[in-house]
């Protein structure tokens, strides 16, 4: 694994409202490595495989244990994107998605049966 750092993270605006981003660097993982990203109540991994990327925890039980609703969206370009959203967030959510266009195409949380 290599981490590298911006000493200046470098800024950028997306979105309809224009938000600003800022990119903070870069983590290269090798084959089976993951890494976690934290905050207090919950936890998102990503894992390198040979073939791609495990790219989040189970959506239907660790993504769902830690507070995430997952869902699919698309924007107004046809863009489709997954968002994973805080269970008491979802008033900010949906207006983040009214105000950005994007729609909510499909949720993810309770899994396929």
């Amino acid at each position: 694994m290599k981490i590298e750092i911006n000493k200046k993270p470098r800024k950028f605006k997306v979105g309809i409202k224009k938000v600003t981003l800022k990119h903070y660097g870069e983590i290269y993982l090798n084959n089976n490595n993951q890494v976690t990203f934290k905050n207090k109540k919950s936890e998102f991994d990503i894992v390198k495989k040979n073939w791609g990327y495990y790219a989040t925890p189970s959506i239907n039980h660790r993504l769902k244990k830690f507070g995430f609703r997952t869902f699919l969206i698309k924007n107004e370009k046809n863009k489709f994107y997954i968002f994973l959203v805080h269970i008491n967030k979802m008033k900010n959510f949906k207006k983040y998605c009214k105000d950005d266009k994007q729609k909510i195409i499909l949720e993810l949380t309770n899994g396929i049966d």
